[in-house]
């Protein structure tokens, strides 16, 4: 498959799962799909925040590209991260534990990455463990 056919069916792929029950939509074309509720005390990241989360990423093939999952939980600052984590964890409160779909345009583009061929929609199982 070449990149632009790649590209076509990530966004193929998204716009199906965006028709999924239970599949709700976030700013810019992000999806997250709730796996448990956390506390719901409306309590969200900002920009500047340090967030501790778990997570696995994957791609639309199902091929693991990264996890937190078998150590500890990572810490970030939030600003530091890709467009589609910022956007998905200021809508998280602690203890939400979310499956997010990201537009290629929001993670990495045209650029890949180690294990993320370019134009690659993310999917992240994502649990947001503290804001500081």
């Amino acid at each position: 498959m070449n990149k632009k056919e790649y590209a076509q069916a990530n966004k193929a792929w998204l716009e199906a799962k965006a028709k999924e029950d239970g599949v709700k939509p976030l700013p810019k074309g992000i999806y997250y799909k709730v796996i448990s509720p956390g506390r719901n005390d409306r309590k969200h990241p900002m920009e500047r925040s340090v967030v501790t989360v778990h997570y696995t990423g994957r791609t639309i093939d199902g091929k693991q590209f990264d996890s937190s999952l078998g150590g500890v939980p990572v810490a970030f600052r939030l600003n530091e991260l890709i467009e589609g984590w910022i956007i998905a964890l200021q809508h998280m409160c602690v203890g939400d534990k979310w499956e997010i779909y990201i537009p290629s345009e929001l993670g990495y583009g045209k650029y890949a990455q180690p294990d993320i061929p370019a134009y690659s929609t993310l999917i992240f199982e994502l649990e947001l463990y503290s804001i500081a």
